[in-house]
Order: C-alpha cells, then structure tokens, then sequence
C-alpha cells in the first residue's frame, strides 16, 4: 500500500493556484498543536515549538508503521496567527503576533498512540514544548487561500490585496485566524523559492 500523503491525498485544500485566491471548505483536521507568542524570528518557545512538534510527529508515524502497518508522509508545518488587529500582518510587526504551530496528523491517529509518541520522544531529547503540546481537531471552514511563493517578508503586499479587495468584492469578513502552510523547510529552501499557502478563514457577510 504507498504511503498516505495529505498533500498528493487533498490536493484541493494543499495544493492551491499561485495566481489568484480561491474559495475552499476546510474540514475538521486532527492535529499536534503548540500556543505561543512573539517574533518566530527571535523567539525561543517559537523554535522548541517547532522542534517538538515534529518530534512527535516522527513518533507517531512510527508507532503507526510498526502498530498498525500504515506508513504515511510527515504532514507539513502549519501556523495560526492572530493580533487584536490584522493589519499588523501586512505590516509585519511580527512582535505582537500569537501564534499557534501545529501538524496535521492522518485520521486513524488516537490520543493514546500520541500520548504513548509524547512519552517516547520525552526519553530521547529534552523538549521544553512538551508540556504544551495538545492534540485536537481544528476547522477553518470556509476560506480564502493563494499559493505564495517567495520570502516570508513578501507576504505584506499579497494580505493586503486579500483583506482590501478580495474580501471586499466578495461580500467577506474575517471568520478565524490567518492560517499558514509551510510546504518547504525555511532550513534548507532559499527565501525566493519558498512555497506557503495563505489561507484566511471567512464568512459571507
């Protein structure tokens, strides 16, 4: 059986076009979560975030091929971001952000095959996030979403054209936090070949 792979699987919610936003319905997702705040630049929580979500993600993916004969494709970072004022986003006052990092983890997934991933991975590295990773279902539901490709810093110009004209002209008004998907590793990608998904949740006014 090839390995489950959300983004080749659900191509309708991870493989959006580049050259103009669409409309989408995002079901209900289980994910590994971790709460935060501050500039993911220069923030330490922001980064043990990230390291324990997917140390615990490789756990699970293990305890799934060797428990239940299912290998499946590590899901991609993924990040809620929310301010008092969405502004700051095309700003880019990245200080007074929150965010929420997370992965998405295949459906067959139990809390108890996470939480025996939480213990495992707990023995083999000190994981500062442990204690503040969840696992739960998130929806956005409705949303507007863009393949960008490009810096992080470039995204400015592309939430304003979505706040200012797109949700405009479709009768839209913010419905939940501005979600990211992170379909190439910042580690190892140059900033002008990066590829993430904007994706703001929406309701019709």
């Amino acid at each position: 059986m090839p390995k489950s792979d959300i983004k080749r699987d659900r191509r309708d919610l991870y493989a959006p076009r580049s050259d103009g936003f669409q409309l989408v319905t995002v079901p209900e997702l289980p994910f590994l979560m971790v709460d935060g705040a501050g500039d993911p630049n220069t923030s330490a929580s922001y980064q043990e975030a990230v390291t324990t979500l997917y140390a615990v993600s490789y756990a699970v993916k293990f305890a799934s091929k060797q428990q239940l004969d299912r290998d499946y494709v590590v899901a991609p970072l993924e990040g809620l971001w929310s301010a008092d004022d969405p502004a700051v986003f095309v700003t880019r006052e990245k200080e007074t952000w929150q965010w929420t990092m997370m992965i998405t983890q295949p459906e067959w997934i139990t809390a108890a095959m996470v939480d025996d991933a939480v213990q495992r991975a707990a023995t083999k590295r000190d994981l500062p996030a442990l204690a503040r990773l969840r696992f739960e279902g998130y929806v956005d539901g409705l949303s507007a979403q863009v393949l960008h490709i490009g810096s992080y810093d470039d995204e400015g110009p592309v939430l304003e054209r979505l706040h200012q004209e797109f949700m405009p002209a479709n009768g839209l008004t913010f419905n939940g936090p501005h979600h990211e998907v992170y379909l190439r590793d910042p580690r190892r990608t140059e900033p002008a070949k990066l590829r993430t998904i904007l994706r703001q949740p929406v309701a019709r006014r």
